[in-house]
């Protein structure tokens, strides 16, 4: 057998060549992967946020200046109390697209109030008062349950501000429940340009922050959380406002192993309460919301405001996930 050396020095000179084109990590980007390797993140109680989900279900639909509403706010509130002594109750009136005047308390709950570095978390907590997609027309003027369309997302946070009790966030978070989200026309009474009767909790909010000249470094909206086979993709408001958050968000997601769940695609253009956040407060605002293109709507799962939005639809492994990938986004955030 002979011995190429001619061949094994042009070898090891590509090897070395290479490795001194490779190009190095800075330092930043080297302490940023040690720091993420020992950020510690506490784990998330999926079965303490569905029972979070269940207690609000239970008072029956949440419709504005119902009693379920007004029994459900004082569960939240005190809820809220018992993982921090930062809790206010923002009371206000809004008119529904019919005229209507309703009653509305947006519920707030700071965490490291004094921090200046801070972030929010939101969910609404009202429930539609019209069934108007039910497949079955007796029930377009009956109230729904919302436990998916509202009580999933508001379950999540809950269950986030208990952990943030015994484990404080590094970074200030506010933990914001709208109201009165839920309340636009019917589909057989909206018009061509709709008119702004949607999100009216988050638009108040944004026009009148529970803290004067309140400022975030970006918010997260939680809105159908709950589905058994959800799968979030990248909604297109959010993209469009708060692009560099939707990256943080979904790669973190695919990092920790869910990114069968936070899809890399673009979804439609839906205006929730992140919309007007973003356009009103001009906080960078994303919405991780289930959305179901090949659905008989077009757009949300086939039980969107229909009768079907019942406690039975909730997966406490869908819980888990969107909890997990929001928490690991705050604790992160902190280093």
């Amino acid at each position: 057998m002979r011995i190429n050396f001619k061949l094994i020095s042009l070898i090891l000179g590509v090897f070395l060549f290479t490795l001194a084109c490779a190009p190095k990590k800075t330092n930043e980007e080297k302490q940023s992967t040690q720091k993420q390797k020992h950020v510690f993140v506490p784990d998330f109680n999926a079965d303490s946020a569905f029972q979070f989900v269940k207690a609000q279900t239970d008072f029956g639909p949440r419709t504005p200046n119902s009693e379920a509403a007004a029994q459900c706010a004082q569960y939240l509130e005190k809820t809220l109390l018992r993982f921090t002594k930062d809790v206010q109750v923002q009371q206000f009136k809004a008119y529904a697209y019919n005229g209507k005047q309703l009653n509305g308390k947006n519920i707030i709950a700071s965490f490291n109030p004094e921090s200046q570095n801070r972030i929010f978390l939101s969910a609404h907590w009202d429930s539609r008062p019209t069934a108007d997609h039910d497949p079955d027309e007796s029930n377009h003027n009956k109230a729904i349950d919302g436990a998916n369309d509202g009580a999933s997302g508001v379950g999540v946070l809950l269950e986030i501000a208990r952990i943030f009790a015994t484990n404080p966030p590094p970074i200030g978070v506010d933990i914001i429940l709208f109201d009165l989200e839920d309340y636009g026309a019917p589909q057989d009474q909206q018009s061509r340009d709709g008119g702004d009767y949607w999100g009216l909790g988050s638009q108040y909010w944004a026009k009148n922050p529970h803290v004067y000249a309140y400022q975030a470094k970006y918010g997260i909206l939680l809105d159908m959380v709950g589905d058994a086979k959800a799968r979030f993709p990248m909604e297109g408001f959010s993209l469009y406002y708060a692009p560099a958050v939707v990256k943080k968000v979904w790669e973190t997601a695919a990092r920790i192993g869910y990114g069968d769940y936070f899809i890399k695609e673009k979804g439609g253009h839906i205006t929730d309460d992140h919309y007007y956040i973003n356009k009103i407060a001009q906080i960078p605002t994303i919405d991780i919301i289930h959305l179901e293109p090949s659905s008989p709507n077009g757009t949300f799962v086939d039980y969107w405001h229909t009768m079907g939005d019942s406690i039975d639809k909730i997966d406490p492994t869908t819980l888990r996930v969107v909890g997990k990938v929001v928490l690991q986004t705050v604790y992160e955030e902190g280093q």
